[in-house]
């Protein structure tokens, strides 16, 4: 059976698929197609089941859980850094409200993020920033041409946008990590439901050994993963890549997975997502009794969400971040 495996083609997607794709791994008698896209129409695909195996954007998860499962394996995460949100001139938060924003996509994570970050600094119900979707490549020059007072800035421009002249005006890895104290669940892989579960298994295992692969030979895997970089150098793309996938791509863990539920249940309860996510039917390692490599996923299936999100309220933004 050949499986359609779509992801984006950027330079941490190329590192953590080059083993799979070009033979050093067991692909344990399974067939892969490739098929690169922007995460965006990667998100709007999911939307509409068109693959079998996917890397998707969190915030898209709700929609598509009746089709898709998530993988333990390959999801990326920011510890104390992610999305940056940028302006040509600098700027205090509160300075943002009514102020025009290109962002790369409603659909990503780091537009739903965004959006928990404005809620929190300018109250709920409160007039906030005006939203224009761009593609994420563009975002930087339309702010740095004046066309756009912010943009939300994802991928390699993270690391070059003050390059361009660009103040940051927060990094919303950073401020998730002082509400929360967890990394910043940002994108995740998926296989579709329909498939069966021994297939769903396999090609668990097989990412999870791409991605090991890469981490065991990083210096071939960043060279494979170059041309991907969009003209970082490749001590610049090897940061990049750094920064998301590690560890906790091989294996979410249990830290991952509850960075994840807090990511879901802060989006449903203010009513950025429209669906509550059960997290027991969520991750494939909870489905037909497979069980978990030490440290990977634990019990977690049998832990309940908290009763309250860490930094649920505008009340618990800090200090200096309310001005």
């Amino acid at each position: 059976m050949k499986l359609t495996l779509a992801h984006s083609p950027d330079a941490d997607d190329a590192f953590m698929f080059y083993p799979l794709f070009e033979g050093k791994v067991d692909l344990q008698g399974l067939e892969f197609e490739e098929v690169r896209e922007d995460i965006e129409t990667l998100n709007r695909k999911s939307e509409e089941g068109a693959y079998d195996i996917s890397a998707i954007s969190l915030h898209v998860y709700p929609a598509i859980q009746g089709n898709y499962l998530l993988l333990p394996t390959g999801a990326c995460f920011g510890e104390k850094y992610g999305p940056v949100l940028v302006s040509n001139r600098q700027l205090k938060p509160r300075q943002v409200l009514r102020l025009r924003c290109a962002i790369p996509g409603k659909r990503t994570t780091a537009f739903l993020v965004l959006k928990f970050w404005e809620r929190a600094i300018s109250g709920e119900g409160r007039s906030g920033v005006s939203y224009t979707e761009v593609p994420f490549d563009q975002v930087m020059e339309k702010v740095a041409a004046k066309q756009m007072d912010l943009g939300l800035v994802i991928h390699e421009g993270q690391l070059t946008y003050t390059e361009k002249g660009l103040f940051k005006v927060v990094d919303l890895g950073e401020w998730w990590y002082s509400q929360t104290e967890l990394p910043l669940p940002l994108g995740a892989i998926v296989v579709r439901r329909g498939l069966d579960w021994e297939t769903q298994k396999k090609v668990s295992e097989v990412i999870q050994s791409s991605i090991r692969y890469a981490l065991e030979h990083k210096e071939e895997a960043v060279a494979y993963a170059l041309p991907f970089a969009r003209g970082l150098d490749q001590t610049k793309a090897a940061e990049f890549i750094g920064k998301y996938v590690n560890e906790m791509t091989v294996a979410m863990g249990r830290r991952g997975l509850k960075a994840i539920r807090a990511l879901f249940e802060r989006g449903y309860r203010n009513g950025a997502l429209s669906r509550r996510v059960d997290m027991t039917d969520a991750i494939l390692s909870f489905k037909k009794g497979v069980e978990s490599e030490p440290g990977e996923m634990g019990d977690v299936s049998h832990e309940t969400v908290p009763s309250e999100v860490p930094g649920e309220t505008p009340s618990e933004i800090k200090p200096e971040e309310s001005h």
